[in-house]
């Protein structure tokens, strides 16, 4: 199941030890505001504002420090998702079992 919240996503990352990033992205999902693109304030393909623009404030005004981004993705990083599975030697058997146990006799 998937947390409701942000504070409850936290809530289940922090305590074992999990990192995560938060990724800026375009409204319309083009691109993510990262690498090349992570100084850009517009979308590149459809020119819309990275920000979230508040009544009565121009495109311009909205790179303040005050302003939100539109839509942020959470990038898990896998390298320690692996390690931690594998930290456990029981749990690394069991991971593998496909490779050094199974019968490859052709069949699914």
């Amino acid at each position: 199941m998937l947390p409701k919240s942000h504070y409850e996503a936290k809530k289940i990352l922090c305590p074992v030890g999990m990192e995560y990033q938060k990724i800026h992205a375009c409204h319309n999902d083009c691109i993510l505001y990262r690498n090349q693109f992570a100084e850009m304030r517009n979308c590149p393909t459809c020119g819309v504002s990275c920000y979230k623009l508040n009544n009565g404030q121009s495109s311009d005004d909205a790179t303040t420090n005050n302003s939100h981004p539109t839509k942020v993705c959470w990038y898990l990083p896998i390298i320690p998702w692996f390690k931690r599975m594998f930290a456990n030697a029981d749990d690394a058997k069991n991971l593998i079992w496909h490779v050094d146990g199974r019968i490859i006799d052709g069949l699914l």
